[in-house]
């Protein structure tokens, strides 16, 4: 069986780091702070998305040259960004009991390889993964399948599921035709009966069942 996980809001609250590293960053040139729901709004399609809303936020030009310079500065705080971040109850329990299964666990996020990487290590969670695909790992992001699609088949063959808690997600699944089980108490801001999903769920107790269940 291979399974695959979003990482931030599925796995990891990381968004008060991000919403640190973000505020850090346009103070850096001399914009006012912005509110942490705003932040977490902007989670979930890569950094270049992130930076191009907290630029719209602060009135300034998201497609100018401060796009550039403010990626630049964002990115050299991010791998940094962990101090913040926890893991949701009941992850690394699950992750342990689908291991003991023998599944295959893997990671498709939109975060930059490198700060998934160092998040995961920060958490202790890195050596649960035989696979983990960052946001510049390929030239696409999600919701284009094809992330997802080559995650899975870097885990091998066998039956697959895929784990998330956004729009994004639910949107990558379905392209991808993939089970999608939907953890709902990250940052999604649809109600869970709009999201196409196979199951959901808000304990991570119940996620083992739920991908007996769902995956094929």
């Amino acid at each position: 069986m291979r399974i695959v996980f979003d990482l931030d809001g599925t796995l990891i609250d990381s968004a008060a780091d991000i919403h640190a590293a973000s505020n850090a960053v346009l103070a850096e040139f001399g914009f006012a702070p912005l509110t942490y729901a705003q932040v977490k709004s902007f989670i979930g399609r890569g950094v270049p998305h992130l930076v191009h809303r907290l630029l719209a936020a602060s009135e300034a030009d998201p497609e100018g040259p401060l796009h550039a310079q403010v990626m630049a500065a964002f990115g050299a705080r991010y791998e940094d960004a962990v101090n913040l971040t926890v893991v949701y109850p009941g992850v690394p329990a699950a992750l342990a009991t689908l291991a003991a299964r023998g599944a295959r666990l893997g990671i498709c996020t939109n975060k930059p390889l490198a700060p998934a990487l160092a998040v995961l290590r920060h958490v202790g969670l890195a050596d649960l993964f035989d696979v983990v695909l960052g946001g510049d790992s390929l030239p696409e992001k999600k919701p284009d399948p094809k992330p997802l699609l080559e995650t899975f088949a870097r885990l091998g063959s066998g039956p697959m599921a895929y784990v998330g808690d956004s729009e994004v997600d639910a949107q990558t699944a379905a392209r991808a035709a993939v089970p999608f089980a939907l953890f709902t108490e990250g940052y999604r801001k649809t109600p869970v009966a709009e999201l196409a999903h196979d199951a959901a769920f808000d304990d991570y107790a119940a996620l083992p069942r739920l991908i007996d269940r769902i995956a094929r």
